[in-house]
């Protein structure tokens, strides 16, 4: 039995899809425990890149069965046109399941989340647009419409009445907007219907069987730490925990059972969308590590905004989640630049501070301790052993590890699922 979790350590984009995909080819179940079309992955495979939104990365796997969790919310229209377009790749999802108990991005969660980010200027959080935020209010509020709903056609009408109450006030007296049909939301939400439901499963029920008979579950978190709704740059989040704790929470697999815990982060720092970022760079550093390291967003287009490695958030993200271990990606993208500046803390009014800061405030106005590292220039790309590291590239490493609070078992040196060394495997240990 195994039940790992992958859990992005910064605020996203770290490289999630590549070791998911390097697990997932040993593992029974791939399950996509939070986000929505909103939290991507890239992930190449023989040579050809797949941009994953909604589905799991796992569904890029031969064995596994890819699950998308009671955690999620699921745009439906986003979910059916992705598999549509793997299969026009020759890629089969005919395996995937959907947790009965999953949310539905409804069109009404669409209009509301843009029309607010308009309405709050220069005070936007920096959504995606998806209508992920509100998916998950209707959820918290016990209005939203899960999965299990499109089969009863009675109780999703009087779920969606029921919503569309106060959503259309708040469209016409606030943001003066339209008002939503309700029978056009039954209507797309039915036309689906058919094809959900041969998905829908109690996915906690089968997770948790699948542990007792001895298989191998892997959990693959969306966004990241940085992003989590209470751990992460709030406001400046997501609208829920992707962490180790809300991925147990949204597959319904106890912690008990998690045999380990595996942090993405990468040899440097990226963000997308508004908030605060210490080592934010500014300068030709910060574009080339945006062209070199290919930084611009899976679902959004969006170029990332890019930064020097911050080992304050690196112990954070390690204490918060219980990380066992850290898969360290993208190390290629730093061969050649001369020194490589790695923050160890921070400057805040004056003051040092080795840990996160606790105030919002505080971290609004944390700047960034440096040291500095020599790097390499020999191609790291073809190295597949940390003996294969040029010296300076295996100081960086163990200097990461040092100051990370938590072991390095994978390295990533180039975006190919075989480009990747392996130092402990969590499947073995």
């Amino acid at each position: 039995m195994a039940a790992i979790i992958v859990v992005g350590a910064q605020w996203g984009d770290e490289g999630k899809g590549k070791a998911t995909d390097i697990l997932g080819e040993r593992v029974d179940y791939v399950v996509k425990p939070n986000g929505g079309n909103n939290a991507g992955h890239t992930v190449v495979v023989g040579g050809e890149k797949y941009e994953l939104k909604l589905l799991p990365a796992g569904v890029l796997s031969e064995n596994a069965t890819p699950i998308i969790g009671n955690g999620c919310v699921v745009n439906l229209e986003a979910l059916f046109e992705e598999i549509e377009g793997l299969e026009a790749r020759g890629c089969s999802a005919s395996r995937l399941r959907v947790s009965a108990n999953a949310q539905l991005v409804a069109p009404y969660h669409v209009a509301i989340d843009r029309v607010a980010e308009r309405f709050l200027g220069k005070r936007a959080i920096g959504t995606t647009g998806r209508g992920i935020g509100p998916a998950y209010a209707d959820k918290v509020s016990r209005v939203g419409i899960r999965a299990q709903d499109l089969l009863d056609e009675s109780i999703l009408r009087q779920k969606i009445e029921s919503a569309l109450e106060q959503k259309n006030q708040i469209l016409v007296k606030i943001y003066n907007r339209k008002a939503v049909d309700v029978e056009e939301v039954v209507q797309y939400f039915l036309s689906f219907a058919e094809r959900l439901k041969p998905m829908l499963i109690d996915a906690s029920t089968e997770l948790n069987l699948a542990l007792d008979q001895g298989k191998k579950v892997l959990m693959e978190g969306g966004q990241a730490t940085m992003l989590d709704v209470d751990h992460g740059t709030y406001p400046f989040v997501t609208s829920s925990n992707p962490t180790t704790g809300g991925a147990c929470v949204g597959s319904g697999i106890g912690p008990t059972r998690i045999t380990a815990s595996l942090g993405i982060i990468k040899a440097y720092t990226t963000r997308v969308g508004a908030g605060p970022f210490p080592t934010e760079l500014f300068d030709k550093w910060g574009e080339f590590l945006q062209t070199t390291g290919g930084e611009v967003g899976v679902n959004t287009g969006r170029k990332r905004r890019t930064g020097w490695y911050d080992s304050v958030i690196a112990r954070y993200a390690s204490r918060v989640n219980g990380f066992t271990d850290l898969f360290l990606t993208k190390l290629d993208v730093l061969t050649g630049i001369g020194e490589i500046p790695i923050c160890v803390a921070y400057e805040v009014d004056g003051v040092r501070q080795e840990e996160m800061p606790m105030t919002q405030t505080e971290f609004h106005h944390a700047t960034p301790i440096y040291e500095t590292m020599p790097a390499w220039d020999e191609d790291i790309t073809e190295c597949r052993t940390f003996a294969d590291l040029p010296e300076k590239a295996q100081d960086y490493v163990k200097r990461l590890e040092e100051l990370s609070g938590c072991r390095i078992s994978y390295i990533g040196v180039g975006p190919g699922r075989d480009q990747t060394i392996v130092i402990h495997d969590v499947l073995e240990s």
